[in-house]
């Protein structure tokens, strides 16, 4: 079979959806090739910082890794602004999208907030709140996302940095993209009533 028999998708048959079932899951193993590509894209996008976002990005993820956070943080790191190109009004919320199956709750939410939390260097500076993300101080990860901006992105605009090459980071992409990737009981949990 190289296509389904139906037009509509209430005409499909057990056959058909078993193929297509297949097809995606090829589909979702590619999912780290195509992540590289979108990061090495990156360093096309708009300008005016000292470095591209590519490079902020290595910078980033370089930082995590010397600092011995975990892998999953140093891949977030590493793809923590992959969303500026199709969602630059809100890069966070695409970035822990993607993330989200393969990372614990907690990573997510330090990306998802991300943006918001990074407005305190300065918002200010353009008539904003730069103490916006203090809705949030009674959540548990609040310091946790203060933290991701203060060492891992205010920081990661350096031409001089001597960040690691993408290659570097590409095996702990494919295993946080991956079935090796061990899960924790919260994802367990929630990939268990994504796909049920």
């Amino acid at each position: 079979m190289d296509i389904v028999s139906f037009t509509r998708m209430a005409d499909g048959t057990k056959e058909d959806y078993e193929f297509l079932d297949e097809q995606e899951h090829e589909f979702i193993d590619d999912l780290p090739a195509r992540l590289l590509d979108g990061l090495n894209a990156l360093s096309e996008s708009f300008s005016g910082y000292p470095v591209s976002r590519f490079e902020h990005s290595l910078q980033s993820a370089t930082r995590a890794h010397r600092a011995g956070e975990s892998e999953e943080m140093v891949v977030a790191a590493l793809l923590h602004d992959i969303g500026d190109m199709l969602a630059p009004r809100s890069h966070s919320e695409m970035a822990a999208s993607i993330l989200r199956p393969f990372v614990c709750e907690k990573t997510y939410w330090i990306i998802k907030h991300h943006g918001l939390f990074q407005m305190y260097y300065y918002a200010h500076h353009l008539g904003g709140d730069r103490n916006a993300r203090e809705r949030f101080l009674d959540h548990p990860w609040y310091e946790d996302a203060v933290r991701f901006c203060e060492e891992y992105d205010q920081n990661c605009f350096d031409p001089d940095y001597d960040s690691a090459p993408l290659a570097f980071f590409e095996p702990m992409v494919r295993r946080v993209f991956s079935n090796e990737n061990p899960l924790d009981e919260e994802r367990v949990a929630r990939v268990g009533v994504q796909s049920g």
